[in-house]
């Protein structure tokens, strides 16, 4: 029998409850497992991010994500940026559990300050898009294969100073990774990708070896995908951000929202005035 304050006129330690009478018994063994015993790892994400769209344009890469992060279905946080500068060239747009992109915010920010550190004292180069991607996709495939996943799947997007070339490249948690000139997660692969695609190929051809799409029409192709993803996603916003990167930098754009129409509506039965 227990003779702490706190279990006065509390039941004894024999019921469902502790000694303190804070958590059912089941659940301080649990909690007292998970300090003392087996290794426990994260079996779910709780606040998410839905799509992140990519595309190569003629002058390097542009990516678009939404502000949104949704604690299950509810619309929780509205003013997040998904969209994360690594360096002056490489850019990471992250759908999938935040918690987890903050965690790979953290590390990766530091290894970019140690190579900086580095480069001062050496000849020593700066890590290039198609470097960041080889770390992420080792990394990711290291801890899914521990059974401890990174929750995310990223877009590993940048301009390559060696090659002159635009970057463009997909990493999930499975550790599944490519490269494409278009690329998108989530439902964004679903519903925007066919869209991002089939703009890319009209213009650039099949096998890509074509003319590539101006500034201009790659973000006017951005917007009507992120609409898109509006009217058809329950999990995104119509409120997101468009990373344009180039030879000259990183330039990340306000929140802005596409203009929508939903007077169609109207028309469905269920909806509106409409009752027949």
């Amino acid at each position: 029998m227990s003779h702490h304050p706190a279990m006065w006129k509390q039941p004894s330690a024999h019921s469902s409850f502790n000694d303190y009478a804070t958590f059912p018994l089941a659940q301080t063994q649990r909690h007292s497992a998970i300090s003392h015993g087996a290794t426990q790892h994260t079996q779910q994400p709780l606040v998410t991010g839905t799509s992140v769209l990519g595309i190569k344009f003629d002058k390097g890469v542009m990516i678009a994500a939404d502000n949104l992060a949704s604690y299950g279905s509810l619309a929780r946080f509205r003013d997040i940026q998904r969209l994360h500068p690594l360096g002056k060239h490489t850019l990471l747009g992250v759908a999938g559990d935040m918690s987890d992109y903050q965690w790979l915010k953290k590390e990766l920010d530091a290894l970019l300050r140690q190579e900086e550190a580095l480069s001062l004292t050496d000849s020593h180069p700066s890590l290039s898009p198609s470097n960041i991607y080889d770390l992420l996709a080792n990394l990711f495939y290291g801890r899914r294969s521990k059974m401890n996943p990174v929750w995310n799947a990223v877009l590993v997007g940048g301009w390559d100073k060696n090659k002159k070339e635009s970057f463009l490249a997909f990493i999930d948690l499975l550790g599944t990774t490519y490269t494409a000139p278009t690329l998108a997660t989530g439902f964004g692969a679903h519903l925007a990708q066919p869209l991002l695609r089939e703009a890319f190929e009209a213009k650039a051809g099949v096998d890509g070896k074509g003319p590539l799409l101006t500034q201009e029409e790659g973000e006017k192709l951005i917007d009507d995908c992120m609409k898109v993803l509006f009217y058809r996603d329950a999990r995104s916003i119509n409120k997101y951000q468009v990373a344009i990167i180039t030879e000259e930098g990183i330039t990340i754009s306000d929140s802005k929202s596409a203009p929508t129409e939903w007077s169609f509506a109207e028309g469905l039965r269920g909806y509106g005035a409409q009752t027949q």
